[in-house]
């Protein structure tokens, strides 16, 4: 599973998580925070999709938006 999205792919999925899943980006983000510690985006990405029954797609999703807010 890629978590590299094209920008537009990306931008697109992160606007529908809150409808798809029920839930806010903030509260995934805690999710993430408060789930095992993980090294890779990959293997976040693969715990939020089996754990909370997310598509890969929004997981990877997800992942990605957590980490480049983190950098700011």
């Amino acid at each position: 599973m890629s978590l590299n999205h094209s920008p537009e792919t990306q931008t697109k999925l992160i606007a529908r998580v809150p409808s798809i899943t029920g839930r806010e980006l903030p509260e995934w983000f805690e999710a993430i925070d408060n789930g095992p510690s993980f090294l890779r985006c990959e293997e976040r990405a693969n715990w939020l999709a089996d754990e909370h029954g997310l598509s890969h797609g929004y997981a990877a999703a997800i992942v990605r938006e957590h980490e480049r807010r983190r950098r700011f």
